[in-house]
């Protein structure tokens, strides 16, 4: 039941990004910031979460990847 729970927050996060015709650094904050609380309602360990976004973070921001990510080109 946790992860029905998890899974339709994770869906509504890609459908709120999905009308954008670019995610920007801003975007990505709050969608990370929602991840984050949607794993730990979905009771994920704390620090197993702050290491989960914390590399998804780095690998986004470190790189140029803003520039060129639209939503449509993210697949699953």
């Amino acid at each position: 039941m946790a992860f029905e729970g998890l899974s339709s927050k994770l869906q509504e996060i890609t459908r709120k990004l999905r009308g954008k015709a670019r995610i920007t650094e801003s975007d990505l904050k709050e969608m990370l910031r929602e991840v984050k609380l949607a794993l730990l309602e979905a009771d994920v360990n704390y620090i197993i979460v702050k290491e989960f976004i914390a590399t998804i973070q780095e690998k986004a921001l470190g790189q140029d990847v803003l520039k060129s990510l639209t939503p449509r080109t993210t697949s699953y």
